[in-house]
């Protein structure tokens, strides 16, 4: 007999994604702060892409063998993702408390490792337990809660970097401002804090007698979870194929803005750059804070829209239009000279931002075999973070060569990869029922 999974009020989603919000404060951090935090140890702009390996890397190797790991993992008491969850908040939280006590550039980067690898390891299993919990028709609505406290996280994050900065003044020896400090010692508290509350007030499905049985006879080598990868490789839907195009494009083009924003806002609007003018360079920092805060504030505000539309049209052609916006944003930045006008080209970007996070899992979540849940979804984000490694690995060569070591070129390139994203979401046959909410009707308490 088919299991059939209750449906969840909305009140219910939100506590279970409630964890997601400290992860992605964190993955805030990283997208804003670690970069300036390079350059106040010294870093020069062309050697960021390669000092930012640590995060595709871990995502590379922790993802998808944590996946594997916890779809073959069931404990009565803590479950079979919550663990994985619980660990990986522990030593993010650590992390960010360590961090702004970074006294060379080499300690920041080997804490980038070990925050990274934490990150991932409670990231990947959460997407996995929006599958395991939901039933199709309220899939798309789990996902794009996730960007919604993707879009929060990311904005407290963005946004306690300004305020921090108005407030707190001085530095280390090392020379990182202190009030890097405020925004890192609440993402810690956050971290653990949010993941806690989760796990608490959201049980996990117990799997079927027959799941059970298939997770006491894996005898669990230690190459296991890898064959368990590769197979799953061979094996992976048409659709996912046609996905990894478009994170090719799309994901490498989002690390170039994370790296390169603040250094192209100090440019076009202070006309100034991190090395001849470093108070310049620590406002502008600031200041990127705030606009990024921005779009995420539209991306959490816009999130739960998408599923309309995603319900009314299809969630391809959302995401096409949603990257559209994404790229006109990322051409109008660098021509922006006043600083308050850079809120308005964020609004697009924002809106695409929420659909990156959320749509991409609504198209492809129904061509995944419920018992690879997490396997697969570790394996979309190899989709995302091996674009990133060819970018740490790549673009100082782009930049230094064909960019002319501009940072307001390096977000008109990615601009450009931007469209090369929306031409290939064109590509990507989806059944007709790959949209789970899509004429079905919302469950009580939406």
């Amino acid at each position: 007999m088919l299991f059939k999974k209750p449906q969840l009020s909305f009140r219910q989603i939100i506590n279970m994604n409630v964890g997601f919000f400290g992860i992605q404060y964190s993955f805030g951090l990283q997208q804003t702060a670690i970069n300036p935090l390079y350059t106040f140890l010294h870093a020069k702009p062309e050697e960021l892409p390669l000092l930012n390996l640590a995060g595709p890397m871990t995502g590379l190797l922790i993802q998808p063998l944590i996946g594997a790991l916890s779809d073959k993992t069931w404990h009565p008491r803590f479950g079979r993702r919550k663990p994985f969850f619980l660990i990986g908040a522990i030593f993010c939280s650590l992390c960010l408390f360590a961090f702004p006590f970074s006294s060379a550039l080499w300690m920041a980067v080997g804490l980038l490792w070990i925050l990274d690898a934490a990150n991932n390891t409670a990231m990947e299993p959460y997407r996995a337990f929006i599958a395991d919990k939901l039933p199709p028709n309220q899939l798309a609505t789990g996902f794009l809660t996730q960007s919604f406290f993707t879009g929060l996280g990311i904005t407290l994050a963005n946004v306690s970097l300004y305020l921090f900065q108005q407030v707190i003044t001085g530095e280390t020896h090392a020379g990182i401002p202190y009030w890097v400090f405020g925004s890192f010692f609440v993402g810690a508290v956050c971290s653990i804090g949010t993941v806690v509350w989760s796990v608490i007030k959201t049980p996990e499905i117990p799997p079927t007698p027959e799941e059970l049985k298939q997770i006491r006879e894996n005898k669990r080598g230690l190459f296991d979870p890898f064959i368990e990868i590769f197979s799953a490789i061979k094996d992976m839907p048409k659709t996912l194929w046609q996905l990894s195009l478009v994170y090719l494009f799309q994901w490498y083009a989002m690390f170039v803005y994370w790296q390169f924003i603040s250094h192209s806002i100090a440019k076009s609007v202070w006309h100034a750059n991190s090395v001849d003018n470093r108070a310049l360079y620590q406002e502008a920092t600031g200041w990127t804070g705030l606009v990024n805060g921005f779009y995420n504030i539209i991306t959490f505000l816009s999130a739960f829209a998408l599923v309309g539309l995603a319900k009314k049209y299809n969630a391809k052609s959302v995401h096409v239009i949603c990257l559209l916006l994404a790229a006109i944003s990322l051409f109008i930045i660098p021509t922006i000279e006043n600083k308050y006008l850079l809120f308005a080209p964020m609004i697009g970007f924002g809106i695409a931002w929420a659909s990156m996070m959320g749509i991409p899992y609504i198209m492809v979540v129904s061509s995944i075999p419920k018992e690879r849940y997490g396997v697969y979804m570790g394996i979309v984000n190899m989709m995302i973070v091996i674009p990133m490694i060819l970018q740490t690995i790549s673009f100082r060569f782009v930049y230094e060569n064909f960019l002319g070591k501009n940072p307001s070129n390096a977000i008109t390139f990615a601009a450009v990869l931007l469209l090369f994203a929306a031409l290939a979401t064109l590509r990507i046959k989806t059944k007709k029922n790959t949209d789970p909410e899509i004429n079905m009707p919302m469950a009580a308490g939406h």
